[in-house]
């Protein structure tokens, strides 16, 4: 029994080492293999556009040149228009941000002292803002450098997001070729069936982030919107832009987007502060109820607590880029699961409930035929 376990130790060895090596080499590179996978997310989100262009006679080069330079002049007209003032006024707010935390701090001590018998200096103990503050500012710096120290700073980060939509463009151009150099790696017939969920895989990917994009949008400029007819025009713009990039983030982006118009909201006193709170408790059951049923419907298809699961472990790995593109891998993912394991093994459940409750044969019979 000792020799046996020791050959299997010894045959099973080479696949422990190379099984380590891959992990090390895949921590290495995970500058690269970061860079992959949101240029995976870019090339299925545009993928639809470029086929639709491909369909209309356009040579498949010229498809993706004209589908990228559009992508990117959008990117560049929106940020000349609308870039100066939301930069000055994002600046203005953090200027101003002392002035709102000692508003904060008072308005906090205020009503704690109205509703309660304790003493003034163990509420002002409890309600230590300038800790909180500190401990928010310490916590988004961490947040940060775990986004950017995989790309190396902020420069590193721009870098890499180029870099990635030139690789996404390389994909779509020449898709084909390039999936069939990956599936012709496994044997027969995994090659056909992993061939096959390429389509489903990108569809679910690219309707994720192309619906979540959607929403941000309308949701950005509602926010503006009712930001500037509530008398907070000074910091509307801005204040939408924040909510309509944090809103990217599914669940827990809604609420990290209303938190600094409702600071700036309570230094502007009176009954602002409340209608700026229904204006986003509306906004976020129009995007609930509404907007994603209707934009983004079931491209994810798996069940929200995974969703969120996913979301808070991409921000555990990666940062705020993880919370962004960790959800429409997971979707991908989950279509590989569905069609490859869930599904063959439902299918395997009822042809096996089907031949069990048929009747047992009559021996009879089988003595007959044997005769």
């Amino acid at each position: 029994m000792s020799e046996q376990r020791f050959s299997i130790s010894l045959a099973t060895l080479p696949i422990v080492l190379i099984t380590g090596l891959s992990l090390v080499l895949c921590w290495q590179l995970r500058q690269l293999l970061l860079i992959v996978m949101i240029a995976v997310v870019v090339a299925a989100s545009l993928s639809p556009v470029v086929n639709r262009f491909d369909r209309l006679g356009l040579p498949r080069w010229l498809a993706v040149l004209t589908t990228y330079i559009g992508l990117v002049s959008i990117i560049v007209g929106v940020g000349l228009v609308i870039g100066p003032s939301v930069s000055q006024q994002i600046e203005r707010l953090i200027r101003q941000l002392p002035t709102f935390a000692d508003i904060l701090r008072a308005t906090i001590e205020y009503w704690a002292l109205r509703l309660s018998n304790a003493p003034p200096e163990l509420i002002r103990q409890f309600f230590d803002l300038q800790s909180l503050t500190g401990w928010l500012i310490g916590s988004s710096q961490q947040l940060l450098l775990r986004s950017y120290g995989i790309t190396r700073g902020i420069l590193g980060g721009v870098f890499s997001i180029i870099l990635s939509i030139l690789i996404s463009g390389y994909m779509v151009a020449d898709s084909q070729t390039l999936l069939r150099s990956l599936v012709q790696l496994f044997p027969t017939p995994w090659d056909d069936r992993l061939a096959a969920q390429v389509v489903p895989m990108a569809n679910r990917m690219g309707g994720y982030i192309r619906g979540r994009l959607l929403v941000s949008l309308i949701l950005g400029v509602a926010t503006t919107l009712g930001l500037s007819f509530l008398g907070m025009g000074e910091f509307a713009l801005g204040l939408g832009a924040i909510a309509g990039v944090t809103n990217l983030i599914p669940f827990i982006g809604p609420i990290l987007g209303s938190i600094p118009a409702l600071i700036v909201a309570l230094s502007l006193g009176g009954w602002t502060v409340l209608w700026v709170l229904i204006l986003f408790v509306i906004i976020q059951n129009v995007e609930t109820y509404v907007l994603d049923p209707l934009l983004v419907g079931s491209s994810v298809g798996v069940h929200p607590l995974y969703q969120l699961l996913s979301v808070l472990g991409g921000v555990q790995v990666l940062g705020i880029i993880g919370a962004l593109i960790v959800p429409p891998w997971f979707a991908g993912v989950a279509v590989l699961v569905e069609n490859l394991y869930l599904r063959p093994k439902l299918l395997a459940e009822r042809r096996h409930s089907r031949l069990s409750s048929l009747p047992p044969p009559d021996e009879d019979a089988i003595e007959v035929i044997q005769l």
